[in-house]
């Protein structure tokens, strides 16, 4: 049995608002864990205490499995149908509803590729949920513009800080700036990163106990959420 309420926030933090639809669900020793992306930006999430055989899931399309788990409610009752070796179906029942979604060839999906940590990071930032509260609604408040910048500065005080600068990429003629204190190394970093995805990122993790953003001078941002039971990782390579 697993939480629907779980379920639903491991679709979400891959699926990212409809970024990443087709993906492939690994299961081994009872943990879930999903690898999803494009050019530009990957994820990697974790669930355990996914009492499951051993397999790989096909999803071809996560929008149709959300609408269908969206009308069960409670604890969810999940079982595979694989023929030979292959799983084929995924059937899911709550008290009311029995579902079926029918899985897809998993050779189709291709592979996704995966991101390595540069040697150093030069910003290394602790996400409270007041900071993630207030990233998107910034980012909402200038919704039509898609860039983002973190930069590094420095307070009167001398001290390092991140700031995040919602606005306009040609002039900046409407902008929101952020900052959030943290270990920065360097003062002079000014990176450009796309600012829907880091909205849905956060969106889609706002109900995690704890967040970390790192972002290397290279160009590479790396957020990291955890819970009880689940773990999120992004990389998001800055915009060129």
């Amino acid at each position: 049995m697993i939480s629907k309420n779980v379920l639903q926030s491991v679709i979400s933090k891959y699926y990212l608002n409809g970024l990443n639809n087709q993906v492939k669900w690994r299961i081994k020793d009872k943990t879930l864990t999903i690898y999803a992306g494009d050019k530009g930006r990957v994820c990697k999430i974790y669930l355990n205490n996914f009492n499951l055989e051993d397999g790989d899931l096909g999803i071809f399309d996560t929008d149709k499995l959300s609408k269908l788990l969206s009308i069960t409610s409670g604890e969810l009752s999940i079982s595979l149908e694989k023929i030979k070796s292959v799983f084929t179906k995924m059937h899911v029942a709550d008290s009311n509803f029995d579902l079926t979604y029918s899985l897809a060839d998993i050779l189709i999906l291709g592979k996704t590729t995966w991101y390595e940590d540069p040697e150093t990071w030069e910003i290394e930032l602790d996400l409270q949920a007041e900071d993630v509260d207030h990233l998107i609604k910034a980012k909402n408040a200038l919704s039509d513009v898609n860039n983002m910048l973190i930069t590094t500065t420095q307070d009167f005080d001398g001290n390092n800080i991140c700031e995040f600068i919602f606005g306009d990429n040609t002039g900046f003629s409407n902008k929101i700036t952020y900052q959030i204190r943290g270990d920065i190394k360097e003062s002079d970093i000014n990176l450009p990163f796309d600012s829907d995805v880091f909205k849905s990122i956060l969106n889609s993790n706002k109900d995690m106990s704890a967040g970390k953003l790192k972002i290397s001078k290279k160009g590479m941002a790396k957020l990291t959420f955890t819970s009880e039971e689940i773990e999120s990782t992004y990389y998001i390579a800055r915009n060129e």
